[in-house]
């Protein structure tokens, strides 16, 4: 099976799955006495669920907060179950878990019926050793056990939180990212609060000790990265935290091991062949004018990244949209910002001195490869030096001039342990990808980043928030 007919064959368990979902809760929500159509608008759902279920109406804040909602919806899910008269524990993971075949069953189950709020309900089949208290604690340890481990294994929420792969991803998107494609990995960190990242919610205090830490393992997947795929993986110069901890990226896959990845002329080439240019990619164009342009000419052109100059206006854009600025009466010229070939730029990876590169100018470079083995000499050092020392394993590295010793033994040639990629975000002139930081280990790999969600405009009015257009968006 090649990766279109894997790709497809993953949309078509997930999109199947998310209807019936859906349809097994408009359902419920009839026999419930509300409109079934209630149960297809986001957030609106959980509100009447809220109600359908007894609870305070001021419960919908706790479905919206990042991390707490997590928890929170499965409580709501697991109470609505219990409305319905569910009450096991059995029941309450096939509602959250398998939730695309239990939830339809219980809705088109002529002997399932509505029976009101779980507290105005006779229990004592069920729960005639339960406190109110401990009724609590079981919920949220549930709720608690079944996200972590929906999002260690299955499927986990990210959100867009800079412009790097606009057009194609935006500020405010909120993305599905398969774990399952490439193969979830065992925690390296143990000893974490479930459902955090690095820090507790709101603080600066670590929500993790690294007094065990764990071998990683990857589970089987049902692909391997490929080159276009959308990836989200963890920072890999980030080397304060654990791998498993470091910051989430997301960015496209440009190359893949072995390929020799090469820019010019701000076009990339893989294989010394153009590649494909993601359809919004954007770069760095200089608007030269004397007037001011206000925010709707701006919003016309679908311009979100804009700042005064001298002379001008700085923006990011796709070349279609300068070629149509180019034609307003009030703009002298639009020009593309680009680097000049064999200017170095500072930050650029792997080193500036030995390398003149820069972000429109760079490469060829190879892509390391399990197995790839290369002769150690000053140039392949300065290129992969830091792979080695960093991302491979090896204990009492020494890399000077031109020679590389490990364990004391020096070496002429070294094989790679372990794939790597190169990652570039699809607004090329405004991202922090690969150019600046080198290659992506196999090993910092989280998942494919699969549809959006949800997708709110930071800079929209209440009432226009939501981008609707966006929702369910499959990623491409």
């Amino acid at each position: 099976m090649n990766e279109a007919h894997k790709y497809m064959a993953a949309i078509i368990f997930m999109i199947p799955a998310i209807i019936l979902t859906l349809v097994g809760y408009y359902r419920l929500f009839q026999k419930a006495g509300e409109k079934g159509w209630k149960a297809l608008v986001p957030i609106y759902n959980f509100w009447v669920i809220i109600r359908l279920v007894g609870r305070p109406t001021w419960w919908i804040v706790l479905t919206i907060i990042p991390f707490v909602n997590l928890v929170f919806n499965i409580i709501l899910i697991v109470e609505l179950l219990k409305a319905f008269g569910k009450h096991r524990t059995y029941e309450h993971a096939l509602g959250v878990i398998f939730s695309f075949v239990y939830i339809p069953y219980l809705g088109f189950n002529d002997k399932v019926k509505y029976l009101g709020p779980a507290k105005g309900q006779d229990l004592s089949k069920y729960e005639a050793q339960k406190t109110p208290a401990k009724e609590w604690a079981d919920a949220i340890v549930f709720a608690v056990i079944a996200a972590t481990l929906i999002r260690w294994m299955f499927m986990e929420a990210f959100t867009i939180p800079t412009p790097s792969m606009e057009k194609s991803l935006l500020v405010g998107d909120f993305l599905f990212v398969s774990k399952i494609h490439y193969g979830a990995r065992t925690p390296e960190t143990p000893l974490q609060i479930p459902l955090t990242h690095q820090k507790i919610w709101g603080t600066n205090i670590p929500s993790y000790l690294d007094w065990i830490r764990l071998p990683m393992f990857r589970l089987p997947g049902f692909t391997t990265v490929k080159r276009n795929d959308v990836v989200v993986f963890n920072h890999p110069t980030e080397f304060k935290y654990p791998v498993d901890l470091k910051t989430n990226y997301i960015k496209r896959c440009i190359a893949i091991p072995r390929d020799t990845i090469e820019v010019n002329n701000m076009q990339v080439y893989v294989n010394h062949k153009a590649a494909k240019n993601p359809a919004g990619m954007q770069y760095k164009y200089f608007i030269q004018t004397g007037e001011l342009i206000s925010d709707r000419v701006f919003k016309r052109y679908d311009i979100t990244e804009k700042y005064k100059q001298s002379g001008g206006y700085l923006i990011f854009t796709r070349p279609s949209v300068a070629s149509q600025l180019k034609q307003l009466s009030f703009i002298k010229s639009v020009r593309v910002l680009e680097e000049t070939k064999g200017d170095a730029e500072a930050k650029i990876y792997p080193n500036a001195q030995k390398f003149k590169w820069n972000v429109d100018y760079y490469g060829p470079i190879v892509v390391p490869a399990k197995g790839m083995t290369i002769e150690i000499n000053d140039s392949t050092l300065t290129l992969y030096g830091p792979v080695i020392d960093y991302y491979e394993g090896n204990d009492d590295v020494v890399i000077s001039k031109g020679t590389l010793t490990i364990d004391g033994k020096k070496l002429n040639s070294y094989t790679f342990k372990q794939n790597y990629y190169w990652m570039m975000g699809d607004n090329r002139h405004n991202s922090e990808d690969s150019r600046f930081w080198g290659f992506v280990p196999k090993n910092h790999i989280v998942g494919k980043a699969l549809f959006i969600w949800m997708s709110l405009d930071p800079d929209a009015s209440l009432l226009h928030k939501v981008r609707w257009k966006r929702l369910f968006n499959v990623i491409h």
